[in-house]
């Protein structure tokens, strides 16, 4: 059986239950590890904090009740992940990067890991195969002298190499994964670990270009997503920044690329769309508070339009997984694992309207969808983003409070005993916290979405 957590799914296999995340094996644990995990959260955060477990039994469980289990479990997973204190808690973050590390069966030791920049330059850093995300990238601001203060502007990235050397964007690296360990127990050069800013404001960019490094690893992606073509240039701006990086004018060539269509978006991958209508063909990009569709209409006419965040009600990840007992998501990007983005959009003053997304890349599309809002919230507060970090006592980093709505990829948890060979569907997304949902049309439940604190009613000037 799959147990799914944003992002992650839980199969049984020899009564172990296999979390995949994105279809790929993150870590195997028995019943009896997860029962570990659930009294140290009570340990520490108290009984009324933690959801219920399910009970343990005396007698082997028939197949009817080992599916009901792990439906439990992946609830109880999913409903650590979404909890606020929880979901971000060291406890429960560390108990699933211990578990990767185990089911690898990678051993702590010291390793060199290759992180790319935008423009393909190599950066090598010696860390451990225990270390988590946070020290990785903080190992590789060291190694290219960005300051502390700018370490919170970037993130490192998962990406698929494509054979036109651009990158196809797997998901930002999460807090309960060991970069080093996913990289390499996907068994296939094409997957790096890329760097990348992690803001989508270019306001922040200032704060950046303070600083050499930070100036020079801006360039570099502003000069590597023109050449990508994510960057919209006519002729006559392609001649003006030409000349500007033959002059070595980097902040000038920044300047003049933030006034270009798409400059600060993250472009995906062709994919379908049921807007305006069932099976269109669209490339998406996420940047400035929305989503921009460029749809290929039936008749060959490419329409374009964007969804803004701040008329999303809700959005939900849910990827369809079918039951077998071969060896699950042994290789990532199999057509067996259907991911979908849906999202509820105020079209008109009075009408919400559901837009899916189908795409391998659904789950980096709402990790874009969420860093935004969390962007526009810490905004509203007042606050910056050269705050969402701070210094651990012993030297790691730490996102604070004012990031701490940012969710990981859904995970899913699967078991074999049930439905083989039939697709079941699951629902993976997560909710914004504190926050509930009158159900909508559809009736799933609350839970199943990720609800959002940006969303504003339409005032009839938007009209």
């Amino acid at each position: 059986g799959r147990i799914a957590i944003l992002g992650f799914d839980l199969c049984l296999s020899l009564q172990a239950y296999n979390i995949h995340v994105n279809g790929v094996l993150h870590c195997r644990v028995r019943y009896s590890q997860l029962l570990g995990l659930h009294e140290q959260l009570r340990k520490e955060y108290g009984a009324n904090v933690v959801p219920a477990f399910p009970p343990k039994k005396i007698f082997t469980l028939t197949p009817a009740e080992v599916e009901q289990r792990r439906e439990q479990l992946e609830k109880y997973m999913q409903a650590v992940r979404q909890d606020p204190t929880l979901g971000v808690s060291e406890t429960f973050n560390s108990f699933l990067r211990k578990a990767q590390q185990e089911t690898q069966q990678i051993p702590t030791e010291e390793v060199v890991l290759e992180v790319l920049l935008s423009n393909g330059q190599k950066v090598k850093v010696t860390i451990l195969t225990s270390d988590q995300t946070e020290d990785v990238l903080e190992a590789v601001a060291s190694k290219l002298d960005l300051p502390d203060d700018l370490i919170g502007y970037f993130s490192l990235f998962l990406v698929r190499e494509t054979k036109d050397g651009a990158f196809s964007f797997v998901r930002k690296l999460q807090e309960f994964e060991l970069p080093y360990v996913s990289v390499t127990s996907l068994h296939n050069s094409e997957f790096r670990i890329i760097l990348r800013k992690s803001y989508w404001d270019s306001s922040y960019d200032d704060d950046v270009m303070e600083h050499r490094v930070g100036l020079n690893l801006l360039y570099a992606q502003t000069v590597s997503d023109i050449e990508h073509g994510w960057i919209v240039v006519n002729k006559e701006q392609h001649r003006q920044l030409k000349s500007l990086q033959e002059k070595v004018s980097k902040k000038e060539f920044i300047r003049l690329a933030q006034t270009l269509k798409y400059y600060g978006y993250l472009k995906f991958d062709p994919c379908v769309t049921d807007f305006p209508e069932k099976g269109c063909h669209v490339v998406v990009s996420a940047g400035n508070n929305e989503l921009n569709f460029q749809v290929r209409l039936p008749n060959e006419q490419i329409k374009e339009g964007s969804f803004k965040v701040t008329r999303m009600r809700c959005w939900r990840v849910t990827s369809s997984v079918p039951m077998s007992n071969g060896p699950s998501g042994s290789s990532p990007g199999k057509s067996e694992v259907k991911l979908e983005l849906a999202f509820e959009y105020l079209m008109s003053k009075d009408r919400l309207q559901w837009v899916t997304i189908t795409s391998p890349q659904a789950i980096m599309l709402s990790i874009c969808l969420q860093s935004m809002v969390d962007e526009l919230m810490v905004k509203k507060s007042g606050s910056s983003i050269r705050k969402m970090f701070r210094r651990r006592a012993n030297g790691a980093l730490r996102r604070s409070d004012s990031q701490q709505a940012v969710k990981s990829p859904p995970l899913l948890v699967s078991g074999t005993a049930a439905a083989v060979g039939k697709m079941k569907s699951k629902l993976t997304s997560v909710s914004l916290r504190g926050i509930s949902h009158s159900s909508s049309a559809n009736d799933v439940g609350s839970n199943d979405f990720h609800g959002n604190y940006a969303f504003e009613g339409i005032g009839d000037e938007d009209l």
